[in-house]
């Protein structure tokens, strides 16, 4: 029998990588999200709960980009888009006859506080604050609150996630425009992990029932904004990149209608549960990544 899995917010960049790449080892996909296209539309509960019913683990990636500007509207969308989701998910599980093993919802790795001095663990780490520390608090307080005794709860603080599109897009453009040099001061530090090993660290996860609370989803070798944006250039060939200083950012932010916290902030995210339980990251080096997404292929079935 198939091994079922449902994804909700199937339909942006991580889950159209994890739809294709479950489907490659053999799962069978059910979706949930606002189109027609999916099983069940956030709506409608009991929709949700029929696709849920019998599925072995339920992956929830919904939520509104926060490539904006934080304006009280987009606050809103953002925070909605997580916390709504989320809740409606813990109805539905509770309600099933046969509730999934396995809930891995999103969290973020800007849940940490800004760090140049040394890395943040599920353990040690301090959780910062501001509006996205606000978020992601408030995404995982609603996953904590879920009543579902027959599934293990895990959210996932997922850090910068690298492959062919999401965020290397815009990073790639400035390199070819010659604008890839460093932002802000470059000493800022980019937690990344590869669009794979997110896909292969929730099948882990999954497979792992003695991983419990929060999971770090980055690789163990970040680099400081000077570093990622050399990586960047190498990758494309490109050998030489205007630097950034910080004002300008705020000022072509407004412009664009972003925000400056997304390459800023220096996000330092050690995966020590996963290295202690005995991950192997297939890309932790970023220049193996960057190479990878460079000369993007199809991945072959992991079995």
């Amino acid at each position: 029998m198939r091994r079922t899995v449902v994804i909700a917010g199937a339909t942006g960049f991580i889950g159209s990588y994890f739809q294709r790449r479950f489907l490659q080892e053999g799962w069978q996909v059910r979706t949930v999200g606002r189109d027609a296209s999916a099983d069940a539309q956030w709506h409608d509960d009991g929709a949700i709960t029929k696709v849920l019913d019998g599925a072995e683990l339920l992956v929830n990636l919904a939520g509104r980009s926060v490539n904006c500007r934080y304006d009280e509207r987009h606050r809103r969308q953002i925070l909605d888009s997580r916390v709504l989701t989320t809740r409606a998910l813990g109805r539905a599980v509770a309600a099933c006859a046969e509730p999934p093993r396995t809930w891995i919802n999103s969290s973020t790795g800007t849940i940490y506080r800004h760090a140049e001095d040394h890395p943040q663990s599920e353990v040690s780490g301090e959780l910062g604050s501001g509006f996205s520390v606000d978020v992601a608090r408030a995404w995982e307080d609603e996953l904590a609150a879920a009543v579902v005794p027959g599934t293990r709860k895990v959210p996932l603080r997922i850090a910068i996630v690298l492959g062919a599109g999401g965020v290397m897009s815009p990073l790639r453009n400035l390199a070819r425009l010659g604008l890839g040099g460093h932002m802000g001061p470059g000493t800022q530090k980019f937690s990344w992990i590869h669009v794979e090993d997110l896909f292969r660290t929730v099948l882990f996860v999954h497979d792992h029932g003695e991983l419990s609370g929060p999971v770090n989803a980055a690789t163990p070798h970040p680099v400081d904004n000077r570093e990622l944006m050399a990586m960047v250039r190498r990758s494309m060939g490109v050998s030489f990149g205007i630097p950034t200083p910080a004002w300008l950012l705020e000022a072509g932010a407004v412009l664009i209608r972003t925000q400056t916290e997304l390459v800023l902030k220096s996000r330092w995210v050690e995966p020590r549960k996963l290295l202690d339980a005995g991950f192997a990251f297939e890309y932790p080096s970023l220049a193996g990544a960057l190479n990878e997404i460079a000369n993007a292929h199809p991945k072959p079935s992991l079995t």
